[in-house]
């Protein structure tokens, strides 16, 4: 079994690549997203048995929330419900060409912000569960958050479960503690998360962001990534945090908003081997090259949720299998509106093998 915990939202969005003040008044599209729902969404898509914790309060809307996890085959019996606390939103304005995307946050005062750590009952949710899966996300919104997420974390750990954690810095978010700015903030929580992880997963800014480690010869504003430096990133997280027994870091090249280069790399502390994905004829790194994107929205977590399926199966769980399915999900998200991965398992190992045509099925 396994178990994520964070915050689901309400999303919000225009139709299409409309604009608010073009779609409003008028109607609006509205789903549910959050970065460890979408996890726990995209493995439950693929097959997998999964359980997902969160606080949510007590009205039809969150009632609907649930209900959308259900159908998915989620296991919702240990959501904490309050009567105190809102349902998050977030407001997405979809980018092009060069228009970026934009988020608002409206997530203040949510239910998870607001719920203290013995509210959950982490010992029943982490019953028969192997693999834990939290983020940078939820401890950013609030100091009961983040020690809910501390004390989760400790308790899986203790219990012997594989944890993850999607490092996912927020620079809306962190802004909790008045003494703090949101990147020291930041630093100092996930300093206390890192040390019982296994499996640390980030973009290509994020170990800079959270824990100043920077890839040389990158800038991330001007969309230029530099593969090979994300080596040396990686095995600097492992020895600040030597439980850390995998880095797995996502390689977006923004060329444009409907533009992105797309590939990742995994090392792997067992083997001392560094992976990247995809590769070239030849076996070098060449990134698949995403055009017309229709939303790259949740990308990061269909890559964790593809790597953590892969690396718990049979067929793909050497690391460089691995990988090379976790970007290849990944990549198909581009494709698909929405917070969620509804790619399917055929879909993303015919990617991986090398069939990206795209031509029409049969």
């Amino acid at each position: 079994m396994f178990l994520a915990f964070g915050e689901i939202m309400l999303r919000v969005a225009p139709p299409g690549l409309m604009r608010f003040r073009q779609a409003l008044p008028g109607a609006l599209d509205v789903t549910f997203g959050g970065g460890e729902s979408n996890v726990c969404s995209s493995l439950a898509i693929l097959g997998r048995p999964v359980r997902y914790l969160t606080a949510l309060p007590k009205h039809s809307l969150a009632d609907a929330l649930v209900g959308a996890l259900r159908n998915l085959g989620i296991d919702t019996g240990h959501i904490v419900r309050r009567d105190a606390g809102r349902l998050g939103i977030y407001f997405l304005e979809t980018g092009a060409n060069q228009r970026s995307s934009q988020v608002i946050y409206d997530r203040q005062g949510s239910a998870v912000s607001l719920a203290a750590p013995e509210e959950y009952d982490f010992a029943a949710a982490l019953e028969d569960v192997t693999r834990v899966h939290v983020t940078g996300i939820t401890p950013a919104l609030s100091e009961n958050a983040f020690n809910a997420t501390l004390e989760l974390v400790r308790l899986a750990a203790q219990k012997g479960a594989a944890v993850s954690c999607d490092l996912n810095f927020r620079k809306k978010l962190w802004r909790w503690h008045p003494d703090r700015d949101a990147q020291t903030l930041a630093a100092e929580c996930m300093a206390e998360i890192l040390p019982l992880v296994d499996l640390v997963v980030g973009n290509e800014e994020d170990a800079e962001k959270v824990l100043g480690i920077r890839a040389e010869g990158t800038s991330v504003e001007e969309g230029k990534i530099k593969a090979a430096a994300y080596e040396e990133v990686a095995r600097q997280i492992h020895r600040r945090f030597p439980n850390v027994s995998q880095v797995g870091i996502t390689l977006r090249e923004s060329i444009s908003a409907s533009h992105n280069n797309w590939g990742a790399m995994l090392l792997d502390v067992k083997s001392n081997e560094v992976h990247f994905a995809p590769l070239d004829p030849e076996g070098d790194y060449r990134p698949y090259q995403i055009r017309n994107i229709v939303d790259r929205v949740g990308a990061g977590d269909s890559f964790v949720a593809g790597l953590i399926y892969a690396l718990d199966s049979e067929k793909h769980a050497q690391p460089d299998a691995a990988l090379r399915f976790a970007v290849a999900a990944s990549c198909l998200k581009h494709s698909i509106p929405g917070d969620l991965n509804y790619a399917t398992l055929d879909e993303i190992e015919a990617l991986a093998a090398g069939q990206a045509s795209g031509r029409v099925q049969r």
